[in-house]
């Protein structure tokens, strides 16, 4: 089934339909998606990393969950199928599918599906319109990104602190100095590194493509990348879709901050689910170089609007008494695009 999840595209698949081999996997989904093309023409990829991503869904056997899903990243340009990070956009059509295919029954209006982060082994539950017990995609749900509205697919995240990192802070410290740039080495559900744009000669308010075309800009943030990953425990990550790269400037929108993404080497047309909670979370770590940045509310409840460059993305967050964010919850729209057979 290809399926829009939040501001992304790709293909959702049982697991059993997939090679069992990984290696076999791999090469079959690089031919769906065309990969390693520029334009990806031969294959159902758009060309664009946030539509040459992969879904892998099964009946969960874990104590309280429902199904398991593992994110897939087919490069565009790249022979390469990574399973590095979540996706929290791809996850928005998660609950839909697992209900389409049978492996959840609907329970009524709306139904929750508790889904298992295979890659980052974490827990998010989404709650699915399904008026007569059958998925709706139709709705009166907007969000930044994508054109129209749609059925709302709320999405609340558990325990992602540190997912791929071992800590939310792998290094320890709210301010690291890489070449020079105070950064915030990040992981509440994406490893992200969190500095302002200022700090490496821009303000946070360009568009995708005049930062996409600043090739001396992405060097120095590749740069800052590369040795930030083994700080992150991330290892090598020359060839790895994360950690991703977050540039953060004063709000300019009525939001809490200003982000502009890369993901990891080019710009990100918004901000990704998971990257957006993580970079929520640094405004919220006294010192850091979001958090000086930042307008934040008062409560122990806080709703946080990221601003990005096609709109913004609300994270809403609850702390508990020594101020660590307990709970992160965010609202997704999803759409069935086709259903049918691809060849690879």
């Amino acid at each position: 089934m290809w399926m829009r999840g939040g501001t992304s595209k790709g293909g959702y698949f049982l697991k059993e339909d997939l090679p069992a081999d990984i290696t076999e996997r791999d090469a079959f989904l690089l031919r769906v998606m065309g990969s390693p093309d520029p334009r990806q023409i031969d294959g159902m990829g758009g060309a664009d990393p946030l539509t040459s991503k992969v879904a892998v869904v099964s009946r969960s056997d874990r104590d309280g969950v429902d199904v398991d899903y593992l994110f897939l990243q087919v490069f565009v340009d790249k022979a390469i199928v990574t399973d590095q990070q979540n996706c929290g956009n791809i996850l928005a059509g998660i609950g839909p599918f697992a209900i389409e295919r049978g492996l959840v029954a609907a329970t009524g209006d709306e139904t929750p599906v508790t889904i298992f982060m295979v890659n980052t082994g974490q827990i998010a539950v989404a709650s699915v319109q399904t008026p007569g017990g059958v998925v709706t995609y139709n709705g009166d749900a907007r969000i930044d990104g994508v054109p129209g509205t749609a059925a709302p697919v709320p999405l609340e995240f558990r325990d992602t602190a540190g997912s791929s990192c071992g800590a939310l802070l792998p290094t320890g410290n709210a301010v690291d100095d890489v070449n020079g740039v105070r950064v915030t080495l990040i992981d509440n559900g994406m490893p992200c590194v969190v500095f302002k744009a200022e700090d490496v000669g821009v303000t946070g308010y360009e568009t995708r493509e005049d930062l996409d075309a600043d090739e001396t800009l992405k060097a120095r943030i590749e740069a800052i990348r590369l040795i930030v990953g083994p700080m992150m425990n991330l290892g090598d990550v020359a060839d790895n879709s994360v950690p991703k790269m977050m540039l953060v400037a004063p709000p300019r929108n009525g939001g809490a901050v200003t982000v502009r993404s890369f993901i990891p080497k080019r710009a990100h047309a918004s901000i990704g689910v998971l990257g957006a909670v993580s970079v929520a979370t640094a405004c919220l770590i006294e010192g850091s170089p979001a958090a000086e940045v930042a307008v934040i509310p008062d409560g122990r409840k806080k709703t946080l609007s990221v601003e990005h460059p096609t709109g913004e993305t609300t994270c809403v967050m609850e702390l508990d008494e020594a101020g660590a964010v307990v709970t992160s919850a965010m609202l997704r729209t999803a759409r069935k695009l086709m259903d049918g057979i691809v060849f690879g």
